[in-house]
Parts: C-alpha cells; structure tokens; sequence
C-alpha cells in the first residue's frame, strides 16, 4: 500500500451456491479519489461492495483499511470503519419522516430522548449541503420522488463520519441539472480527503468525474489504474465484455400512416402530475416520452396502466375506452408496463423465473382451482430462450439475474401474455452496455411485429435513437410532438427549459 491508500481488497472471493461470483478481485482505492467501477451486470460489482459494505462475508481474500487488516462483519462493522454505502435499491423506511432516515440507527438524543428539533435541523443542513434544501426534513420520504430519496440516501451517509462512501449508479434517477448538482457534491467530498467508489453503466458520467477506473468481468479483475479522463470509451467497453460494442440503435421500422391506432390517449389529466395529455400510437409504432425527471413522463405511463386514476381524459385501446383506475382493466385490453423500479415493482425476486413470467397469465394455467406446473414452466421457457435469458434455467429466482436479464423477465411477462400496448419506462436503467443493444433491437423486434410501445428513458439519446415519433413534456405539459430525427438532444433540453421558464 503507499501512503495515500485508504482501502486495498486483495483477492476477494466470494462463491454462493453454484455460482463463483467473484474470483480473486483486487480493488485498491486512494484518499480523496473518486474510483470508478466499471464491468457488465453479472461481473461481479454489487457482490464486491456488499464484501464491503459487511453485507457479505468473503470465503478468502484479505481487506486493508487505513494501513490495517480488517473484518468488516456487518454493516455496521463497516460503517463504525467509516465506509457507508449507497445501494441502487435504496433502503428507505417508507413511514418514516426524511430527517428519522437520515439518522436511523443513530439518533441524536440526550438523557434518553431523542432531539427531534435538533434532528431536522442537521437534516436540513445535510439536504443543503446537496443542494436540495426544498426536501423538508418533516417530509414522510415514502411520499418522496424516486430523485428525491436518492437525495436522502445520500444524506443519510453523510450524517456519519465517512471517509470512503460506495455509490452505486447514483444518477441512475436524476436529471441532468441534479446529475451536475451530485458531481459537485462528489468533489467537495474528494476535496476533504473523503474517497468515493463510483459505479455506473453511463461512461460519459466516468470520464467526467472519476480519476482512476478499475474494471470486473466474470468475477475478475480485468484492469485496474485505468485513468478515467483518458482512457478511450472504446478501450473501456472492450474490457467489460472482451468485444467491441457499436452504440448503434436498430434501424426504425416504416409505420404506415394508414397503420391502425392501437392507443389513443386523449385530454388526459392527473392534478399536480400532468395535464391534457394527447398521444395516438399506431401499430408497430414506438413513440418516445422525453422530459426532466418530474416531468410528469412515469405518471402518464402508470395512468394509462390503470395504476394511477386519471382526474379526466380517456384512454382507448382497439377503439374500446378502458376503466380508468383499473390495472385489470388496462392489462384485459392488452395493456403491459415495464415499471421503472423492476425489482420493487416488476418482479418478485424470491420467486422463480417461470412465475414472474407467467404472473399476469396464471389463469390460463389453472384447472379445477390448481395450477398446471408443468404447461407454465414449458411456457415461460419457450419465452425465456427467445429472449435469450441468461441463464435459461426457469427455476432459478428471479433476484439471481443480472439487471438486463432482470429486464428481459418482465418482457417475457407481456409476451406470454400477448400485449398489444407496451410501456417501457426506463428499461435500460442499470443495465450494462452490451445488454442495452440486446434491448434495442428486442424492442424493436416487438414492434416490427406489431406491438405499439410507448417509451421513457432519462437518457434523451436513446429516446431519440429508438423511438419513431417523441413527445417533449416540461412540468407535465407536452410542449413538442414529432419524429424523432427531426429533433436533436440541445433542441429537447432548450424545448424543456422554455417550457419551465413559461
């Protein structure tokens, strides 16, 4: 180790039942850095930093922590260290108020008592310090945007004296403007001599804030001491999987200006999401929701599923309205969501593949008040290896899978149940690079074969790239529809930020 090392993880191996998930990863990491990891879903990365973070024990392999060998055996081990993680999935307390997150498990409190003044009020310095002092501390932070508690996540690891914080795809749900907002965060911490571990599937973000890279493949390091300002994106992708990756989009299918219209949304409105609401998607057609985070882009996608009861407007499918504020409804008419949080959401992580498959199609496999196992594991797999799920093993659980398989699970669902309407929000939220193109070109595939996709991703790029048509909402307001190569990236953000302004 040289004196400006904080942390080095020497030959870390991890295995769990039939799976070797990391075999023998080196990690060295330095004061004051920010350290990204890089590597494609399944390479290793959240089983590292849950060895870290005392979540998992390590079968061998030896932790150096500030010039001294370590067990980190729990978490709490972990964070009285100084090393405090901020999850993907983060582990909020739905019920309870954002300042009682931000210091769960370690109140401040006098004589017994905790200091609920004083609580909020370091809570709210913290939320500052991020630069998000409109998040009041008495706020309940189940009620929060998925932004928002990744804000107090943050804060939350902050309230302890830190000297290294592991942030995992931390922009996964901001926008541009918090991105910026998360990096200057990131550099006053550095500035402190506090290290950070970065992990995300967007390389730009690498460039931009990391300063060295280490990359996983296969439970391995593959490369290590990488600088990030300098190393060719190309260089980095052919790391993560052993090949080159073209960042090409399928080519956009020809819809038919006479092609039916399978969705017609029209004068829709939610009070205080969005308002008047008007999109047509055709058949074979994919139509892109572009927009800020608050936009009002997921909230137009969980009305038109029914999950959310729409205050006016209708929603029609194959000409025939459907009951607003009905999921039943919506999915009886063949209507499928993708939701933007898979694993809370989507999927059910303990289960097995086939039944995540077949959840919205179980009363085709029933007789007589019983399930026909068999029929229902035959035709999960029949879609499970089209998709190309890896592994292909139906009785796996569904919370083994990387995110992209992860993601390929819950289209397989709307498959088997034949949609005629696809919603996909966010569907290559942390998914690695060579997953995405998979992605895009099922996407596509489904609807060359006639399925009518309504499309939103944070990353304004790949609405762009994938969808024939966009729409451009700001505060809830579609402010420009069109196709989606007459308009470019700075044209969308100067349409959203006119829109605010207005």
């Amino acid at each position: 180790m040289t004196a400006e090392t904080i942390l080095q993880m020497s030959d870390i191996v991890k295995t769990f039942p039939g799976v070797r998930a990391l075999d023998g990863v080196d990690l060295d990491v330095r004061k004051g850095e920010v350290h990204c990891l890089l590597g494609q879903n399944g390479a290793g990365k959240s089983t590292l930093i849950k060895v870290l973070s005392g979540a998992h024990q390590p079968d061998s392999g030896t932790i150096t922590w500030q010039g001294e060998r370590v067990r980190l055996n729990t978490p709490m081990a972990a964070m009285n260290q100084g090393i405090a993680t901020i999850y993907q999935e983060l582990d909020l307390v739905d019920g309870l108020s954002v300042a009682e997150n931000i210091y769960l498990g370690h109140e401040l409190a006098a004589a017994g008592f905790s200091r609920h003044g004083d609580t909020e009020r370091a809570a709210g310095r913290l939320l500052e310090r991020l630069g998000h002092p409109e998040i009041s501390p008495q706020q309940e932070v189940g009620k929060l945007p998925a932004a928002g508690q990744q804000i107090v996540s943050m804060a939350r690891a902050l309230s302890h004296d830190v000297q290294l914080i592991v942030m995992d795809e931390p922009s996964a749900v901001l926008d541009q403007e918090e991105v910026g907002r998360l990096f200057s965060v990131i550099r006053d911490l550095t500035a402190d001599d506090i290290a950070v571990i970065y992990i995300s599937h967007r390389l730009e973000e690498i460039r931009e804030i990391g300063d060295r890279v280490t990359v996983l493949k296969d439970g391995r390091t593959v490369a290590t001491g990488l600088s990030a300002p300098d190393t060719p994106t190309s260089e980095l992708i052919r790391e993560m999987t052993g090949r080159d990756v073209e960042y090409a989009f399928p080519e956009r299918g020809m819809t038919a200006e006479d092609a039916p219209v399978v969705l017609d949304v029209a004068g829709l409105s939610s009070p205080g999401d969005f308002t008047d609401v008007d999109l047509r998607v055709r058949r074979g057609e994919i139509v892109g929701l572009a927009g800020l985070v608050g936009s009002g882009r997921s909230e137009i996608l969980e009305t038109i599923y029914g999950a959310r009861k729409a205050g006016s407007g209708s929603v029609t499918v194959d000409g025939r309205r459907i009951r607003p504020g009905s999921v039943a409804a919506a999915v009886n008419a063949g209507v499928g969501l993708c939701p933007e949080e898979r694993k809370t959401q989507g999927l059910l992580l303990d289960e097995a593949i086939y039944r995540n498959v077949s959840l919205a199609t179980l009363g085709r496999f029933a007789r007589g008040g019983f399930l026909r196992r068999g029929d229902e594991r035959a035709q999960a797999e029949q879609h499970v290896r089209a998709l190309d799920v890896r592994p292909a093993d139906v009785e796996r659980t569904a919370g083994t899978l990387s995110g992209g398989n992860q993601q390929k699970i819950v289209l397989a669902r709307w498959l088997l149940r034949e949609c005629r309407v696809l919603l996909l929000d966010e569907p290559t939220r942390g998914v690695d690079v060579g997953a995405r193109s998979e992605l895009y070109a099922l996407v596509r595939r489904l609807a060359d074969e006639g399925v009518a996709v309504v499309l939103v991703s944070s990353e304004i790029p790949e609405v762009l790239g994938l969808a024939d048509r966009v729409l451009v909402l700001s505060e809830g307001h579609v402010v420009h529809e069109g196709q989606a190569d007459d308009i470019d990236e700075h044209q969308v953000l100067d349409l959203v930020m006119e829109g605010s302004a207005a």
